[in-house]
């Protein structure tokens, strides 16, 4: 008997993966694993199921396919005999590696780390300037990587006068079709820009804090509870790449808290360049709040990744409070770890709680300003509240020297 609700069933089957990545001299193989389990999250983002993954020790990916011969072969043997969408790879493959792959893998999509990225960008961008920005970043990725499979641009620019010259290819059309598209794009960001340079400078009354920090480690859980605003959060890689601005006060003190795109490694360059304009909250901030995720195997990794971010941006030097969040998650040293346990009065050995343990830890050390908190369960947030409004408090009074004479109802009816 036919089953009716399967026969007319519409529901979209996700596509279907396989992750590649190289072992080398500088990438040991246990880090190459925990890099797939986060490209495998990458690709969970995007609706899409890993089913096998494949590593390979090589001195360095090899020029032409990535992986050696023989591992392309295994790959290939595995995608014929299992139904396979897309072959993802960790790292990013140069023009002539696509080409050679797509040639090697026919109908099969070829697709490496920042194309994965970028796709999630677009999907998650919701604010005009934010799509131009992931548009543009597409573009300048899509430049270098086009073939004869692009030839499909042409039709996206009219009816066709005028496309084509003399002599000129369709491989050719499609580049002069694209190279026109960025610096349309270019130009139109560079209006947007300066719209919201003009915001800012209307803002610069305010002290602003930005919150920075990997994605994935709890920032909008905390913008969310500090600001009392209802700014979307999920359990998901890059689940807002549109910073979010809200004004709150403090003891009659206000200032601006920011939420911004999340860090990643190998963040692809495109990107950081076409999100100029949101990265200027970072670079603009008077205080930066830098969360980590203390529950992750990797956070100090993820806590270099972002510091080196913001000395790319030229944002390093600025009064930080290092979070570390979800300690709610955290494992801490049991005794049989080695770790010391504390007596008490009446000779009974008790076990410190994990917010103890980290407190008296190297991780307390790593900034002046450190608090561990767990934003999802309000933990030791009151501490975090404190060494904030230290801060916000020392720069607004280095801009108002004289904001307790005028008043401060005196100041907010001038705004």
């Amino acid at each position: 008997m036919i089953d009716k609700n399967k026969l007319y069933s519409t529901a979209v089957q996700p596509e279907k993966a396989v992750l590649v990545a190289v072992s080398t001299q500088k990438q040991s193989a246990d880090k190459t694993k925990e890099y797939l389990e986060e490209l495998a999250f990458l690709a969970t983002t995007l609706g899409i199921e890993t089913i096998a993954q494949f590593t390979q020790n090589l001195e360095r990916p090899d020029i032409r396919t990535y992986t050696g011969k023989g591992k392309l072969e295994e790959i290939h043997t595995f995608i014929k005999a299992t139904p396979v969408d897309m072959v993802i790879y960790d790292d990013d493959l140069t023009p002539s590696q696509v080409r050679n792959l797509e040639a090697e893998f026919t109908d099969i999509k070829v697709i490496d780390r920042s194309l994965l990225i970028l796709s999630i960008f677009a999907m998650r961008a919701q604010t005009a300037q934010s799509k131009l920005q992931v548009e543009l970043a597409q573009y300048q990725y899509m430049y270098p990587r086009l073939t004869r499979l692009w030839t499909h641009l042409s039709r996206q620019s009219g009816a066709g006068v005028g496309m084509r010259g003399p002599g000129e290819t369709e491989l050719e059309t499609d580049r002069r079709i694209v190279k026109d598209r960025i610096a349309f794009l270019k130009e139109k960001l560079e209006k947007v820009d300066r719209q919201s340079v003009t915001r800012r400078k209307e803002r610069d009354r305010l002290v602003r804090v930005a919150i920075v920090g990997y994605t994935n480690v709890g920032k909008s859980t905390l913008m969310r509870g500090l600001s009392k605003a209802d700014v979307f959060a999920e359990n998901k890689l890059f689940a807002t790449v549109d910073s979010t601005v809200r004004k709150v006060n403090m003891e009659n003190i206000p200032f601006l808290l920011t939420d911004t795109v999340g860090f990643i490694r190998k963040l692809p360059t495109t990107l950081i360049e076409s999100f100029k304009s949101t990265l200027d909250e970072v670079r603009e901030a008077d205080i930066l709040m830098h969360v980590v995720d203390i529950s992750h195997p990797s956070f100090e990794e993820h806590l270099d990744v972002v510091n080196k971010t913001l000395e790319e941006i030229g944002a390093a030097n600025k009064p930080v409070i290092l979070v570390f969040n979800k300690i709610d998650l955290y494992k801490p040293l049991s005794h049989a770890d080695g770790e010391e346990e504390e007596e008490t009065q009446d000779g009974i050995m008790l076990q410190e709680t994990p917010l103890e343990q980290l407190k008296k830890s190297y991780i307390a050390d790593k900034a002046e300003h450190v608090v561990f908190i767990s934003a999802e369960k309000k933990e030791n947030i009151e501490e975090l509240r404190n060494t904030l409004f230290a801060l916000v408090k020392e720069r607004h009074f280095s801009i108002y020297p004289n904001w307790l004479d005028l008043g401060y109802t005196a100041i907010q009816t001038e705004e």
